[in-house]
């Protein structure tokens, strides 16, 4: 049943890319206020001083990412690395916090999006720099920012002693269905609708086996469906009712090498939103085609803009996501920007 379950997946790798195309592709998005683009920060040169690694253990290539930790350590004249692993129940976050108390001044992440995400959250404003040691499915951030994700000694090499720059951070404040509220950052991708179905959907022992193509399976089955109602505000001004499938917010716009948001950056200080609302699998294809094609059309399924603040409300209950994590079924959603509030190493 398994077997048969990835020979699926991989058949239906072309139509589950086009779904998977369709929910997170944005061309030349604006916002009719015409929000300034904040200049990217200057590029820093810090030396690091003292070192924590922060490994996810469940990863297969974790022993040889702390081996090339040391070895750049050593060969840097720095101490041994401060090895913190994460947990089940904790993604990073206390071990974050652990690292800056130890007086850590570059704290790396060893693990995949999760982990990144979850130790940026902590050192985000801080004097900290975060560096990047890719060992996940997707590897979003790293990425985008050029980081090799099939060579961990390079990738050590630029997590220690690469060039500092700064990033934006991307906030989602949720309103949960019980009445409490959470307040995630994302470095990559956030959504509501379609698109965070997909990613709850997607069948994880499948995903350990084929990788990203796990998600074709589960974009098969999240086709079909109907547009939901919603209110969304873009920063100050008025609010607009649609109908939608899916709500998408880009930090930035690389995803499995492709570039799905190509006027996303990290370091302009905008949030580059669309908003997608075919009626059928059709509209699913027009969107695609005009993904693949680069038309340059607008077309009525799809709405673009980039902004600084939304705030948007659900007539009925949505699943939402950060990064391709799964964050709960909301009412209500505000996301915004944290201009160049995270260091990071470079190549």
């Amino acid at each position: 049943m398994q077997r048969n379950r990835v020979i699926l997946a991989s058949l239906a790798g072309g139509a589950g890319v086009a779904a998977i195309l369709s929910w997170i592709s944005v061309r030349k998005l604006t916002e009719p206020s015409s929000p300034l683009t904040q200049l990217p920060a200057k590029v820093e040169q810090t030396a690091a001083k003292k070192v924590a690694l922060i490994i996810n253990p469940s990863k297969s290539q974790n022993d040889q990412a702390h081996a090339a930790v040391k070895r750049v350590c050593e060969e840097a004249g720095l101490e041994a690395p401060l090895l913190l692993e994460t947990t089940r129940e904790d993604a990073g976050q206390s071990m974050a916090r652990q690292a800056l108390e130890a007086g850590c001044d570059t704290i790396l992440a060893a693990g995949g999006d999760g982990t990144v995400r979850a130790v940026a959250e902590i050192i985000e404003g801080t004097d900290a720099t975060l560096g990047i040691l890719p060992l996940g499915t997707g590897n979003l951030l790293a990425r985008n920012l050029d980081i090799p994700v099939d060579d961990l000694g390079t990738a050590a090499l630029l997590a220690v002693r690469g060039e500092v720059r700064r990033i934006d951070v991307g906030h989602l404040k949720l309103q949960h269905l019980n009445g409490t509220e959470a307040d995630h950052a994302f470095l990559v991708i956030a959504g509501v609708g379609t698109d965070a179905d997909l990613f709850d959907d997607t069948d994880e022992t499948l995903k350990k086996k084929v990788g990203w193509l796990a998600y074709s399976e589960a974009g098969l089955r999240q086709l079909p469906g109907h547009r939901k109602k919603v209110s969304f505000q873009l920063s100050d001004g008025n609010w607009q009712t649609r109908r939608v499938r899916s709500v998408l917010f880009a930090n930035c716009g690389k995803l499995q090498g492709l570039d799905f948001v190509p006027d996303a950056k990290l370091d302009d200080g905008l949030l580059d939103a669309v908003v997608l609302s075919p009626r059928s699998a059709a509209g699913w294809v027009w969107i695609f085609l005009k993904t693949a094609f680069r038309a340059k059309n607008d077309i009525p399924v799809l709405s673009f803009y980039k902004t600084k603040k939304l705030s948007l409300r659900c007539t009925e209950p949505m699943n939402t996501q950060i990064d391709g994590d799964p964050t709960g079924m909301v009412n209500n959603l505000e996301v915004s920007v944290n201009p160049s509030a995270l260091r990071i190493r470079t190549p």
